[in-house]
């Protein structure tokens, strides 16, 4: 996952919106968004990276949900290192407070490449990184995260951030709305590039919230919303290297608490 907003308790209808855009090398293979089971414990919903078994961003059939980002960092770059992909299963399954289980994640966040990782259930979340030494609760509002820090105002950020408040002022009650949101193609200027290591080339290709390239762009685009009536939409789209829509899939469930567990109710996908 390389670009995601989140909006805690902002929407009258939400408890939270996630909106998000996964760019990959279109060589590496994954799978849509599916319900899966990990080991013991909830269901997931979510992408699977074929390659190392883990996904980016997913919700469990609890309403845990939870995603990570890579840190941009030319040259640190360790090809031995464990995939980071694993981190989101298992917050997951992870029953305890967001914090916590992110506490346990970055305690051995030492292993990994540099990685962001945000997970919440329903409003309330947390972020953390195993590049920065604290984790943050979220407050209510509009955050968002990319290969820096959160709510570092790279102009991708910047930009699909102000496109969330653009929908959550107007109220409209269907997050589909957002899809033009992701779908923002657009480059950044020169003088509002960060400035990470790359090549200017580079940097001008990832500056937009969507990418697209031969070898290297947005995979996918992902909508998950929390109703606060315990409703959970999933929605996503796949591209192909030319950014043409290659696949879509969309489930609906009720997040219903039995016993400490939620139950999942009309799935469809």
């Amino acid at each position: 996952m390389c670009l995601a907003v989140i909006a805690l308790a902002a929407h009258p209808d939400f408890d939270a919106v996630i909106a998000a855009n996964r760019d990959e090398f279109h060589a590496r293979p994954a799978a849509a968004a599916h319900w899966w089971r990990e080991r013991l414990g909830a269901r997931l919903l979510a992408g699977r990276d074929l390659e190392a078994g883990g996904t980016w961003l997913g919700v469990s059939e609890r309403g845990r949900w939870a995603f990570v980002t890579n840190v941009r960092e030319p040259g640190r770059h360790d090809p031995g290192a464990p995939s980071r992909g694993s981190l989101v299963p298992e917050l997951l399954r992870d029953i305890r407070e967001p914090a916590d289980a992110l506490a346990t994640t970055l305690a051995r966040g030492v292993a990994f490449n540099g990685f962001n990782v945000v997970a919440g259930d329903g409003p309330r979340a947390a972020f953390g990184s195993n590049r920065t030494p604290a984790i943050l609760p979220l407050p209510a509002g509009i955050h968002g995260v990319s290969n820096a820090q959160l709510d570092t105002p790279w102009p991708k950020l910047a930009r699909v951030k102000a496109g969330v408040a653009r929908w959550i002022a107007s109220r409209e009650p269907d997050p589909r709305a957002l899809w033009e949101v992701l779908d923002d193609r657009r480059t950044a200027d020169d003088d509002e590039l960060p400035a990470t290591g790359l090549t200017l080339e580079r940097e001008r290709l990832l500056s937009a919230p969507f990418i697209v390239s031969d070898t290297y762009g947005t995979r996918c685009s992902t909508l998950i919303a929390l109703g606060r009536d315990g409703n959970v939409h999933f929605a996503e789209r796949s591209f192909d290297r030319e950014g043409r829509i290659s696949g879509e899939v969309e489930y609906r469930f009720h997040i219903a608490a039995a016993a400490g567990r939620a139950q999942p109710e009309a799935l469809r996908g």
